[in-house]
């Protein structure tokens, strides 16, 4: 099987679902449009005086790098230009740390003011940072300035594997022995969550010349290590891992509590697999991983799959936090399965509405992406 990096073709799960073109597409718009311009209750986009504009976690009433890449990739996705220049401006304006250890990299929390919550970086908001803004020079061409988009993604990159080597005390965000993406700079440990392998092989055309053979050795190392931190039975992962895979369970009081179980940020995980298998297809092991995931949420823990799990498939106390985002990435794992759920999960999703209250940001983000790539609109420009 080839992928549609060679092939051109994306997958239509809602077409092979029957639904029209028209309804797709009415779907995916109206989608977008609520979480962009819906009320004050829907929305989590806010312009900023004539030419800027920010994403709010709702949650957390701040603005993240997680989430102003986010909105740039479904911006550039959409052929939204004036809402992708906007978030770009803000961000580069605003999280954009200019010196210090940091340098070149973005901090990850602001205030809606766009002061910095924090100057320490995330390494998710930088890799999608770089990949849209390479697909907005890909689609649109570049400008001048900040709206060089290619040079732009190539200096982050640059920052993620370089920093320190000009002896400010910072860290680069991969680690270089083993070529893995650690969970922040400063750690020698991962988040499964991070791991974007389709990403990194787009990296490895576009970035610095003499970069690309780190990144192309960082897509496989990021698949292997993939099969190492998803259960080989259940397919769950845990939020923070260990370059063995092992789920990290340490640096709870630092981190805000435990990250070993199938929690919130584990979520993205089987979703950027089956993204990575349709773009790459670079390995058949995420069809079976899939599989395994779709049928312990259809079948292991059918009526509780809101639930807080460690990977092993042990149910714990609670429910969870985003109870959407898990519908979302479950639908958006038919793209690379084979078994009996894929048009059950597909279908659910398709009838289940963007989540609404104050911790809607999280969830309808990953709807959002899971509404474009299951229409075959997430694609590489």
């Amino acid at each position: 099987m080839k992928g549609a990096f060679e092939t051109g073709i994306y997958r239509n799960i809602f077409a092979e679902l029957g639904y029209s073109e028209e309804e797709i597409h009415t779907r995916v718009e109206d989608t977008f449009q609520t979480m962009f311009y819906g009320s004050d209750e829907e929305r989590i986009y806010h312009q900023a005086g004539e030419d800027m504009g920010y994403m709010v976690d709702t949650g957390n009433i701040d603005v993240r790098t997680e989430g102003m890449s986010y909105g740039m990739m479904m911006c550039v996705q959409l052929d939204k230009k004036e809402e992708f220049d906007r978030l770009w401006k803000w961000t580069k304006t605003y999280m954009w740390m200019p010196e210090g250890k940091n340098a070149g990299y973005f901090a990850w929390s602001c205030g809606l003011d766009g002061t910095k919550n924090a100057y320490g970086p995330a390494p998710d908001g930088e890799e999608f940072f770089a990949m849209a803004l390479f697909f907005a020079s890909n689609r649109w061409g570049d400008g001048e300035g900040i709206f060089h988009y290619a040079e732009e993604a190539r200096a982050i990159l640059r920052v993620c594997i370089h920093q320190g080597e000009n002896g400010n005390g910072g860290s680069p965000m991969w680690d270089g022995s083993n070529h893995l993406i650690k969970f922040i700079p400063e750690c020698d440990w991962s988040d499964p969550s991070y791991h974007l392998p389709h990403f990194y092989e787009l990296f490895a055309l576009w970035s610095d010349k003499e970069d690309r053979e780190f990144w192309k050795k960082a897509a496989g190392a990021s698949r292997e290590y993939l099969k190492k931190a998803c259960h080989p039975v259940t397919g769950l992962c845990a939020e923070y891992a260990d370059y063995d895979g092992t789920p990290h369970t340490g640096h709870k009081e630092v981190f805000g509590g435990r990250h070993d179980w199938y929690y919130s940020d584990a979520y993205r995980t089987i979703a950027n697999i089956a993204l990575d298998h349709i773009w790459f297809a670079a390995d058949e092991w995420a069809c079976g991983e899939v599989d395994r995931i779709q049928e312990f949420f259809c079948e292991t823990v059918h009526g509780q799959d809101d639930g807080i799990y460690l990977i092993d498939g042990t149910i714990l106390e609670g429910k969870a936090l985003h109870p959407v985002a898990i519908i979302a990435v479950n639908a958006q794992a038919s793209l690379a399965a084979k078994g009996k759920h894929a048009a059950k999960c597909a279908q659910r999703f398709w009838n289940t509405p963007l989540r609404e209250g104050e911790r809607r940001y999280y969830d309808n983000c990953l709807y959002l992406f899971a509404m474009l790539a299951l229409s075959g609109k997430y694609r590489i420009w």
